[in-house]
């Protein structure tokens, strides 16, 4: 299996130091993040929102290959993924990720699609990985 690689660099310290993030792919090429950005709402990124996204990415692809073994052909996926940094101990956690998926999958049963949605939150590989609590709120569409 493919190994992923990202790096992130923090010239300064503390709130006055600045950060830029890149991956080996080149999606992400020197993206700013630091104090302002994951605190203050200033622009760039921060490390919730792209484990927000990893998530929402990872859930919704498992969720559409367990469709497709259940032999649905058909159907659109959207996830997102909201990710809670609280303070605890005199630092920070992340203490939720909140998955809610929208989906509108012709002719499927809203227990079927129950069914399906919760195996693919068991089988995610970063729901796997995040040891805090997931909730997973379905819609069912069309």
């Amino acid at each position: 299996m493919p190994t992923s690689t990202a790096s992130a660099r923090y010239e300064g310290f503390g709130k006055e130091g600045k950060g830029a993030i890149s991956t080996r792919s080149g999606v992400l090429s020197d993206q700013p993040y630091g104090f302002g950005t994951r605190f203050e709402g200033q622009p760039g990124t921060n490390p919730e929102e792209l484990i927000a996204a990893a998530h929402a990415a990872c859930f919704t692809m498992a969720t559409s290959f367990a469709l497709a073994r259940a032999g649905h052909a058909a159907g659109t996926l959207e996830t997102t993924c909201k990710v809670t940094l609280d303070q605890q101990d005199g630092g920070f956690a992340i203490t939720r990720s909140a998955l809610v998926l929208q989906a509108s999958i012709p002719g499927i049963e809203v227990a079927e699609f129950e069914r399906i949605a919760d195996e693919a939150k068991a089988t995610c590989p970063v729901s796997k990985l995040l040891t805090c609590e997931i909730t997973l709120e379905k819609t069912l569409q069309g």
